[in-house]
């Protein structure tokens, strides 16, 4: 099995402790449903942008938002199609693994769907590597470490993965537990391309498995891409034969430490006064809530055929689902009978 190499350092346990008081504020922070939808989606647009944009794709934030709103934008078919696979992989995080656990099959299932239409050669999606390539930095075409042989690849990938569902790997903190993997997974370079991005879409699902990030809040692709040379040297300085983590380690829990103290000024800022005044707390909905939520927020309204294609349910079950929404005071109706439609309801 694989075993990773660290140490705790004082940088490292200070970010985590700063981490946990500042995603303490933000999920107990009073906001209202239209805001969660509004910075799950601020979150994913930027973690594409981003994560596209550190293995050289050309798209602005501005264009990737025009992107997942369904925008036409100006730009490569390559370019575009890979913002909208890291699009589609985050808004379906959920849905990347049958359970708790993440296994082989949804790695490659992964990959597949983050370059599919992006690579010259359609069989490399979602297969390991069968030719050698290294590790460079596209901006400088400097080489930063050479990748185990071809035939090491799926051993390797077994033992990470082994790691990773283990007891071991649960009882870290998930910030560390997110950063090893995120590493091992880059240094073992699986694919032929594409590495980077499944690696980090495997840092967030970390977060949401463990029920760290499970409103997909946090955006930490933004720092990697604010100082890319800094994000390749610190790749590059792990020893490879003592295979140390420790300093990549203070680099990615401290850029957690940066995104969620973002997060925490935006949700502080966001907060409802009329929910904190009648003590209400938070709304808490669940994931098909605050889908219909989403669906609202992009489309002003939604109505009871909506709802049943997009879930596939019963004209009852939508009349249970929406009358317990019209309840928690998140939609009122709009007009009566067959007409009848539903609208976000603020303030």
């Amino acid at each position: 099995m694989f075993k990773p190499n660290f140490q705790y350092t004082h940088k490292i346990v200070n970010s985590l402790t700063q981490i946990s008081a500042a995603r303490e504020i933000i999920l107990s922070s009073p906001l209202v449903p239209k805001w969660e939808v509004t910075l799950r989606r601020e979150a994913i647009i930027r973690s594409a942008h981003s994560s596209t944009s550190i293995e050289g794709n050309r798209l602005s934030l501005e264009q990737v938002s025009d992107l997942a709103y369904g925008r036409e934008v100006m730009a490569t078919r390559k370019d575009k199609q890979e913002v909208l696979n890291y699009l589609g992989v985050l808004e379906n995080t959920d849905k990347l693994t049958d359970g708790k656990k993440i296994t082989e099959k949804n790695i490659l299932n992964i990959h597949k769907k983050l370059t599919q239409g992006t690579l010259d050669n359609p069989s490399d999606c979602g297969t390991y590597r069968n030719r050698y390539v290294v590790v460079s930095n596209r901006l400088t075409g400097e080489v930063i470490f050479k990748p185990p042989a071809n035939e090491d690849v799926p051993v390797l990938v077994k033992r990470l993965i082994e790691w990773l569902n283990s007891d071991k790997a649960r009882g870290l903190d998930p910030v560390v537990e997110a950063g090893i993997v995120h590493y091992e997974f880059v240094r073992i370079h699986p694919f032929v391309d594409g590495n980077g991005r499944t690696a980090r879409v495997l840092a967030a699902l970390i977060f949401y498995l463990r029920g760290f990030d499970t409103k997909q809040f946090f955006c930490l692709d933004d720092y990697y891409d604010s100082d890319r040379p800094s994000y390749y040297k610190v790749l590059q300085s792990v020893n490879q034969k003592t295979l140390d983590l420790t300093k990549w380690l203070e680099y990615f829990v401290g850029g957690v430490q940066i995104s969620i103290a973002a997060v925490k000024e935006r949700v502080v800022k966001l907060s409802s006064e009329r929910l904190r005044r009648t003590k209400k707390g938070q709304i808490a909905l669940t994931e098909r809530q605050m889908r219909i939520v989403e669906f609202m927020n992009q489309h002003g309204k939604i109505t009871n055929k909506n709802i049943r294609e997009m879930f596939k349910i019963s004209a009852q079950a939508v009349h249970k689902e929406v009358t317990k929404m019209v309840k928690l005071e998140v939609i009122k109706p709009i007009g009566k009978g067959r007409g009848i439609s539903y609208q976000l309801k603020l303030g």
